[in-house]
């Protein structure tokens, strides 16, 4: 029963978030971004718990698992963050 209750909350959770993420306009990407970094980090505190409880091989290996995704995530949505505030920042003048 846990593993359907799991599996449904896993589905409404895609569900939602395509929903989310495909009704927002571009000017709002960038503060969108910031906000998911900040729940990412969030995500990465737990997967470090995760893998260092030691409770099976498997939760270790699952919890190393997510360590990975959720770094490369939030590494990759604070670079995409910077590229684009960089894009929206006024071009300095030249002095000859």
């Amino acid at each position: 029963m846990t593993l359907l209750i799991a599996l449904t909350l896993f589905v409404l959770a895609v569900f939602l978030g395509l929903e989310l993420i495909t009704k927002v306009p571009a000017m709002l990407h960038t503060p969108l971004m910031s906000g998911s970094n900040a729940v990412s980090g969030i995500t990465l505190i737990g997967a470090l718990v995760s893998a260092g409880s030691d409770h099976t091989a498997l939760t270790t290996t699952l919890g190393f698992v997510a360590v990975t995704l959720a770094t490369i995530n939030v590494v990759g949505g604070f670079l995409v963050t910077n590229r684009m505030l960089t894009m929206f920042a006024g071009r300095k003048k030249r002095r000859p």
